[in-house]
């Protein structure tokens, strides 16, 4: 494993400053039915704490000045997006398909050197070397039979079998779109439910990819994440 390796203060300080920005009403709104008052009260400072142990492990697994690929980032992406651009120097490319939490994130990131972008990821151009995808394939908002039986739950009495043949498709197509633009090797941010599409995109394309066996846990879906390096060879990821 990389050696563990300290945050600078000012990293620390600028998220600390960020999340204190945040309009919590509004977020309320947009991940909560009813409640959010009290959900971001459990959740903001978690996000801080674990979002910077995730940033932690990254600083020690990516290079300086590269880029990266966030898909469907949001509020828990904040902390590892401030490690990537202060702590490194890297170039982050942060898309999401809710408009109204574009809107909330950019308005507190005024002095930070990234922004995130509404719309999907088809849109990033050139070639990264990280691309961070979490909780994203196995939505279950988006893909509720699919996620059902990622996680377990399916009902075989009720579950549609035709409808997860067209989420399945759909899930192909956007781990392909998104892989697509990594350069080799590279390093990808997942949930450990969603190892096997990375997995299975690689090895439908004889890319050798290795899944670390630590986890870390996340503070909004709750999904623990992990890293996989792609286009190494066994040797050179050990």
């Amino acid at each position: 494993m990389p050696p563990v390796r300290p945050l600078s203060l000012k990293t620390r300080a600028s998220v600390a400053a960020l999340f204190k920005r945040l309009d919590y009403a509004t977020l309320g709104r947009i991940y909560c039915d009813e409640g959010g008052e009290s959900f971001w009260k459990a959740k903001k400072g978690l996000c801080q704490t674990l979002g910077l142990k995730l940033g932690q492990a990254l600083r020690g697994r990516l290079r300086k000045g590269g880029r990266s690929l966030y898909v469907g980032a949001g509020v828990a992406e904040l902390p590892v997006l401030a490690v990537e651009t202060l702590d490194l120097g890297r170039t982050v490319a942060a898309y999401s398909l809710r408009a109204e939490e574009v809107a909330v994130l950019n308005q507190a990131c005024t002095d930070m050197p990234f922004r995130f972008i509404h719309g999907d990821t088809g849109t990033a151009d050139g070639a990264f070397d990280h691309l961070w995808m979490v909780s994203v394939l196995n939505d279950p908002e988006r893909f509720p039979e699919l996620s059902s039986l990622a996680y377990g739950r399916a009902n075989p009495a009720t579950f549609d079998p035709a409808a997860f043949a067209k989420e399945r498709q759909t899930v192909l197509a956007l781990a392909d779109l998104c892989l697509s633009k990594l350069q080799l090797p590279s390093l990808v941010t997942t949930s450990v439910e969603e190892i096997p599409w990375i997995t299975d995109w690689c090895g439908a394309r004889k890319i050798p990819c290795l899944v670390e066996g630590r986890d870390y846990p996340t503070a909004i879906v709750e999904d623990p994440v992990c890293f996989i390096r792609i286009g190494e060879s066994r040797k050179a990821g050990r």
